[in-house]
């Protein structure tokens, strides 16, 4: 994905340095629940290799998934905005070998430096409204008599 929400295009050189700073590299085995939604956002991830779905909870069936991420990608966005809890769920559907970091640090990191802070932001932004549409095209595709009308 060459798109805005990824990493390596998302931000600078200099703020992926600074972020990368206070990463911890973590795995998930496929099959494995990262997060649920509801639940308290602690920490974020940015998939080094593997697949990650994000879904959103259908009363009396599966899980929709709505959006599936891959290398260099943002798993979770909760962690920033208050109250800093899940919008979404997110499954493993390979195994995965990503970037974990703490959100408070990496909110005390924003607070710290505004030039930073405005930057993760930005990118943080962009990346909900790409999520945002990436469902409402998918729910469109799963429920509306006639779908979205375009192909995701």
């Amino acid at each position: 994905m060459t798109s805005t929400t990824n990493l390596s295009t998302g931000l600078t050189a200099g703020h992926r340095e600074r972020l990368m700073r206070v990463a911890r590299e973590v795995s998930f085995d496929t099959g494995t629940r990262i997060f649920e939604e509801g639940r308290r956002a602690d920490r974020f991830w940015i998939v080094r290799t593997g697949t990650v779905a994000l879904d959103l909870p259908v009363p009396g069936g599966r899980a929709a998934v709505v959006e599936s991420l891959g290398h260099g990608e943002l798993i979770g966005w909760s962690w920033h905005f208050p109250p800093h809890v899940w919008h979404l769920g997110a499954e493993a559907t390979s195994p995965v070998r990503a970037y974990e970091f703490d959100a408070e640090a990496v909110r005390a990191m924003c607070a710290g430096d505004p030039e930073f802070g405005r930057a993760i932001a930005d990118w943080v932004g962009r990346v909900v409204a790409h999520r945002l549409h990436a469902s409402r095209i998918r729910l469109l595709d799963l429920y509306a008599p006639y779908g979205s009308g375009s192909r995701m």
